[in-house]
């Protein structure tokens, strides 16, 4: 199966924006860039809105036949392991396999290294992965095998579970590593590649872990001038790797937690550009933030519905930031307190939520908090259903505005 070029995660917590999102694909291929989209969604957002991965099939096909689209799509079964992977099998046909828990567990390194593939026994010549770079040796390799060779021998297992059920060739496979604790540098990311390739994976998308902060919903935090060095340097490992191990000539890098990082969006566009790579971005939860934000500024029974989740949003911020707690960074006092939201107008709120840097308004740990909550709509049922039927149209135009305009124009290149 082939993913294509440029695919971007367009995450749907409750399945109601499918056409909006397609329609920014839609326009976006008027102007010249072909877009795969791919709707993720991981265990953990099923359980908390009490979805199944077939909901989540059937939201993507409506979507897809009611704008007519005529590409491929997918449905990506999001940061799963052996112990969840089993529900998505069946619905989905990308799964983006998730080692974090595997990564640094004790291996007897000395042991395995004799099993990495020939082409990576170079480094135990010396041999630099990327010009410039410093030469490899024993020791770096071995540290690389006892704290990677696991977690690559598990996405093995996992891969090996879904193509026994689904047959090879059949479904697309990404790995994730940005749980890591800490970034990949070039060699360990070609290693992992050639471990990749030695378990027999068609690898599509691998999500390195970068340096810097990706919080959930705001902008990255950190050098992002460091950032693109890594990420051009991340292509051309891909590149190597590709030629020197075998793997599957469209693999390309995935950004995982890709929304809304604006200031990195020119940078990887310009590496895009010069390199004519590809690329994988999330945008998770930029949807569900959309539809606040919609019911907000609409007035009457939305904005009403907006300030009872708001008020038991910031009497719950413990449990609903918990699942969530390394990818957000919230500072309590910065939140406005449920009376003082009481006196704003919807418009005032859709301001404070909508991710506008330069709106004197907006506020990052409102937007986190909201980012977070997603779960308390799902707790009002019917209730919220009813008013993204209601609302449909402004905040369908808010969904395909924020897709188009803020996120795939500024990212990715024509042609």
């Amino acid at each position: 199966m082939k993913l294509g070029k440029y695919s971007l995660g367009v995450g749907d917590r409750f399945g109601r924006q499918g056409k909006a999102q397609l329609r920014a694909l839609l326009a976006a291929r008027k102007a010249g860039v072909e877009l795969t989209p791919v709707w993720n969604k991981s265990a953990r957002e099923h359980a908390l809105v009490g979805s199944t991965p077939a909901d989540t099939r059937r939201a993507a096909e409506a979507a897809v036949t009611a704008m007519g689209w005529d590409q491929p799509y997918f449905v990506d079964a999001d940061h799963v392991d052996l112990s969840t992977v089993d529900p998505f099998i069946d619905s989905c046909d990308f799964f983006t396999i998730d080692v974090a828990d595997y990564i640094g567990r004790p291996a007897d390194a000395e042991r395995l290294i004799g099993s990495i593939p020939a082409a990576l026994q170079d480094a135990l010549r010396g041999r630099a992965i990327l010009p410039g770079a410093p030469a490899l040796d024993r020791k770096f390799v071995i540290e690389f095998v006892g704290t990677y060779l696991l977690a690559i021998r598990e996405a093995g297992r996992v891969y090996r579970r879904i193509a026994g059920r689904k047959g090879a060739g059949t479904f697309v496979c990404g790995i994730s590593l940005d749980a890591a604790g800490s970034p990949q540098s070039p060699a360990e990311l070609f290693l992992i590649l050639g471990a990749v390739a030695r378990e027999k994976i068609p690898l599509h998308t691998l999500a390195p872990r970068w340096s810097g902060r990706f919080r959930k919903g705001v902008d990255y935090e950190g050098d992002a001038e460091r950032f693109e060095a890594e990420f051009a340097a991340a292509v051309e490992v891909v590149r190597l790797a590709v030629k020197e191990f075998g793997l599957p000539p469209d693999l390309k890098l995935s950004v995982n937690s890709g929304s809304d990082k604006f200031s990195l969006y020119p940078r990887i566009r310009r590496v895009l550009e010069r390199t004519g790579a590809g690329l994988h971005l999330k945008t998770s939860g930029t949807t569900w933030l959309e539809e606040v934000a919609g019911l907000a500024a609409a007035g009457g029974e939305g904005w009403e519905f907006v300030k009872r989740l708001y008020g038991r949003a910031y009497g719950r911020v413990d449990e609903l930031c918990g699942p969530y707690r390394a990818a957000v960074d919230i500072d309590f006092s910065r939140l406005p307190e449920p009376p003082t939201i009481e006196s704003w107008s919807g418009p005032d709120f859709a301001e404070a939520l909508r991710h506008v840097e330069e709106a004197p308004a907006y506020n990052p740990h409102l937007r986190q908090l909201m980012h977070v909550s997603y779960k308390l709509a799902a707790e009002a049922g019917e209730e919220y259903s009813g008013l993204l039927a209601k609302y449909e149209d402004a905040i369908g135009r808010n969904v395909t505005e924020n897709l188009l305009e803020r996120h795939i124009g500024p990212l990715f290149p024509a042609g």
